[in-house]
């Protein structure tokens, strides 16, 4: 039995002539908005401005994306970053150049007391002869 498998899924679908669902939404929203501030003013001179802003807003919201998405997620983003709490880790201290110097030279000598083993040239050709030798081992009884 055969099915068919959808193949734009992330193409919305074109009801209102050239604009989706959402976008006609938007469009109708801020013009419906538009127009309540307007009836309430009864001045068109006073509604002008907050009606331009509306209608910006909407238009983006309608069309405008950012890196490929939608303008509402931009949006969403901004009002959660601006109205959620912020946690900050680190705080740099301003530490004199000379303190910075002392810590430095203290670290150092602490370094240097470390005794780090010396591999001679013979017992470093003797391990790697040990690890051949147990690997090819190893490797003969894999195979058997």
């Amino acid at each position: 039995m055969r099915f068919q498998v959808p193949q734009f899924i992330e193409v919305e679908d074109r009801i209102f002539g050239q604009l989706t669902l959402k976008q006609f939404i938007y469009l109708v929203g801020g013009g419906g908005l538009s127009f309540l501030i307007y009836a309430l003013t009864d001045s068109l001179a006073i509604s002008v401005v907050p009606m331009i802003i509306i209608m910006a807003i909407s238009a983006s919201l309608a069309f405008y994306k950012v890196n490929n998405k939608p303008f509402i997620a931009t949006m969403e983003s901004a009002f959660k970053y601006y109205l959620g709490s912020k946690l900050y880790i680190w705080k740099k201290e301003d530490v004199p150049a000379e303190k910075s110097l002392q810590n430095i030279s203290a670290i150092s000598k602490n370094y240097a007391s470390i005794m780090v083993p010396k591999i001679s040239d013979s017992k470093l050709k003797d391990l790697s002869w040990s690890l051949d030798i147990k690997e090819s081992v190893y490797s003969n009884k894999n195979q058997k």
